[in-house]
Formats: C-alpha cells, structure tokens, sequence
C-alpha cells in the first residue's frame, strides 16, 4: 500500500511539474513574436519555404506566437549565419534559415565563418534538396553529353562559397571537367533568376525543389533545359536526366562527387536557434515544426507554392550535420583547394 502511495504520489509530482513547464512555456510564448531570419533576399526558394512555414508554424507552439520573416542577406549566406550564431538573443525568439552548405565550409577554413556548426540547436528541415544544373536555350545545349564534347563555357549564377549553386558547379569542374565560368556573389537565387531571364547569366545549379517553385515560368516556357541531376539517384519527376557520378572517371572524381555533392541535399536547408537556447524551448520548436509539416492548411499551401515536403526532424538534421565533420581526412586538401 506504502509503495502504491508512493508510486502515486511521484506520478503526481511529474504530472504537476510536466504542467508546470507546459504553462510557463505557453506563457512565455503568448503575446510574443518569433523571428525567421532568412539569408537570402526575398522572392527565392529559402524565403518561400519560410514564409509558407510561417504562416502556420505559430498555431503549433504553445502560447500561438506571431512569425514573421526577415531577410538578411549577404556574403552567400554568411551574415545571417554568423548573426545567428554571435549576435541573435539564445531565447527562442529567433530562427535562422541559411545555406547548409555553409557547414562544409567551416570544416574547410572558410573565411569570415565565425561559428561552429555544431553547437547551434537544430529545428529540422523542410525538404531535403534533389541539385540539378539547368542552361539557358538560347547556349542551344540540350544534355549533358552535348555540353561536355562541345566544351562550350556557359556563365553560371552563384550565391557565394558554401551555396550549392557554387560549391557543385566547382566539384563537377573538376571531377567530370564541366566546362563552366562561375559569377558569383547574387543575394539569393531569385537574382540569379532574374540574371538568368536577361541573360546576364546562361546557367545556374539548384534544387529540383526550388526550380519547381521559384522557377516556373522559366521551366514552362523552356527557357530553362535541365542537363544533369547532382543526387546519388535519380529523382523520381526526373528518371532520365543523368546522374554527374556517371561522368566522373577517375576515382578521385567519384569520390569527389560522393563527399561534397551527394551530401549537400539533407543539410540544404537548415532551420536553426542560437548555441545556449533553453532545451525545453528547443523541443517545443522542434515538435511544433513537424507538427506544421503534417498540418493540412501548411501542405495545401506548399502545393500551391510547388513547395515539396521532405522532412526531417531536428535531431536527425542535428546527426547529419555531425557526418559533415566526418569527412575522410585525406580529401580535405583537395576540397579546400576546390572550394575555396
């Protein structure tokens, strides 16, 4: 009788104190406003994911919270990153969303990175990335094999070190000889988009995601021809068009594209709080991201928006980040020599 009070009475005390947090949570959060500080300029597929994910994310978190946007960007991504990590207030106030890519680059000695990857507080993310390479039909290059026996050079549109849309073109120059000339340092790829529409630009590298959302009219109307997929398989809207392992013919060049290209897709779009935010505000956002990604009205809107919903949770976005530190000792040099 003793040990069922006891078990009973301990049962209670956890009920309470679980209540406690719950209510003091829902307090914290009522009334308030959270921040989604996006690294690119507005209009890309970054800023549509966010904005999309904002106007449902609130009614998920304890308190129902006003989300806004705000775009910070900058040295491809950097500013935001490092304003996330040195800057931004650790309360749970304040969501950045920039580059994965950018995790990489400080495992490789990137400039003006001034943060460690791997003591920010991981949310999730909400698509994993399909890389894909598109060209302008007016370079009248309509595959890969075409591109590559012609060696014609195509200018293409990059965002900075660490963005997919230079860090894969640089990696295929040197791992299938894809002959190309990178411009980089646009705010985001809705200017690469617009760079790409007068033709300032001839090519760009993104995800198959972003092409769909953020790219439809160039898609619709062919301006844009998909040559090559950048993925360790095919997409399954794009069965046919040709995976870059199958032109790299030195193993070097295969390892190459394993390493720094395969691994690029999981970690593309990171949504992250500062190093030092309490856990229970940490759980509480990650559970309230899933929640949203599950949430009828959020997927009706991202059909609309040709968003694709892939997600993973926080903890697991967390692990894969760790792989990136992973990385074969031995290729460090080469990549740093490729990437920087």
């Amino acid at each position: 009788m003793k040990k069922l009070f006891a078990w009973s009475l301990a049962s209670a005390v956890f009920l309470l104190a679980s209540l406690s947090s719950v209510y003091a949570q829902d307090e914290f959060y009522r009334g308030k406003t959270v921040r989604v500080i996006v690294g690119a300029s507005a209009g890309g597929g970054y800023d549509t994911y966010s904005r999309t994910l904002a106007r449902h994310m609130g009614k998920h978190i304890p308190g129902n919270p006003a989300i806004v946007v705000d775009n910070m960007p900058g040295a491809g991504f950097l500013i935001s990153a490092n304003y996330m990590y040195k800057i931004a207030k650790p309360d749970g106030l304040t969501i950045g969303h920039f580059i994965g890519g950018l995790f990489l680059q400080q495992l490789l000695g990137k400039p003006g990175v001034e943060f460690d990857a791997r003591k920010f507080e991981y949310i999730g993310v909400p698509a994993q990335d399909n890389y894909m390479i598109g060209v302008h039909k007016s370079t009248g290059i309509t595959s890969i094999d075409q591109w590559l026996s012609s060696k014609t050079v195509i200018k293409l549109g990059g965002v900075g070190a660490g963005s997919a849309t230079d860090d894969i073109p640089k990696v295929l120059a040197v791992a299938i000889g894809l002959p190309m000339q990178l411009v980089s340092g646009y705010k985001g790829t809705a200017d690469v988009r617009l760079a790409f529409d007068s033709q300032e630009i001839l090519g760009v590298c993104n995800s198959w995601e972003s092409f769909k959302s953020t790219w439809s009219k160039e898609l619709s109307s062919g301006d844009v021809n998909l040559v090559l997929q950048n993925v360790a398989k095919p997409h399954p809207e794009q069965p046919k068009l040709p995976l870059a392992i199958s032109y790299a013919k030195t193993d070097e060049g295969q390892k190459l594209v394993r390493a720094l290209v395969h691994s690029v897709g999981p970690t593309a779009r990171p949504y992250v709080l500062p190093p030092g935010t309490p856990k229970d505000r940490v759980q509480i956002l990650r559970k309230a991201f899933i929640d949203a990604m599950k949430d009828p009205e959020f997927l009706s809107d991202a059909v609309k928006a040709k968003l694709d919903i892939n997600p993973l949770d926080g903890a697991e976005l967390e692990r894969n980040v760790r792989e990136v530190f992973n990385l074969d000792p031995q290729l460090i040099p080469r990549a740093k020599e490729i990437l920087k």
